[in-house]
């Protein structure tokens, strides 16, 4: 991993419909420069305690999880992924980028022809649930959000990662 490495940080409010979190979304741009970037961030995750891993692609609708934070890692190819619900964003990330999404923030990934794969992970191993925003979630998904801690580590750096002076 470089040892200076670029992380963006991004705030979103509750829109009415996606909660967000008033914790940053962080992005690590090109933080993985070995071939196989898929089994690099799938070690480093779990190496870090954020397990309970996957490889697949990003839902391609809107969506956050109420029960714990997320971590994106980009293994292959490219992908333009909207997060923070209705004033949200538009980020594109290449293969080597990252982004750590706090519980309640919505992000979906956008129309590509494009192949790509994402290796996913959560802090502790915990288990996700998937919510859409949709009527009679709001009250159950704003308390889990309220209840998910702070993860021990960054799924990056550990310790001492962005994730602990930022979260």
């Amino acid at each position: 991993m470089p040892k200076n490495f670029e992380v963006e940080k991004y705030w979103f409010e509750d829109d009415g419909v996606i909660p967000n979190n008033a914790l940053p979304v962080l992005v690590y741009r090109q933080i993985c420069a070995v071939d196989d970037k898929s089994e690099w961030f799938e070690t480093t995750f779990i190496a870090n305690g954020w397990t309970n891993n996957w490889r697949d692609t990003i839902l391609p609708y809107d969506h956050f999880h109420s029960t714990t934070h997320e971590v994106l890692g980009v293994g292959k190819g490219d992908v333009m992924l909207h997060v923070g619900g209705r004033f949200g964003k538009q980020l594109f990330l290449n293969a080597g980028d990252a982004i750590i999404l706090p519980a309640g923030v919505g992000h979906y990934a956008l129309p590509t022809k494009n192949e790509y794969e994402i290796v996913g992970g959560y802090p502790e191993g915990r288990a996700w649930d998937l919510l859409t925003g949709e009527e009679g979630e709001r009250e159950r998904a704003l308390i889990g959000i309220k209840n998910v801690p702070v993860p021990f580590t960054d799924p990056i750096d550990g310790e001492h990662g962005t994730l602990i002076s930022s979260w």
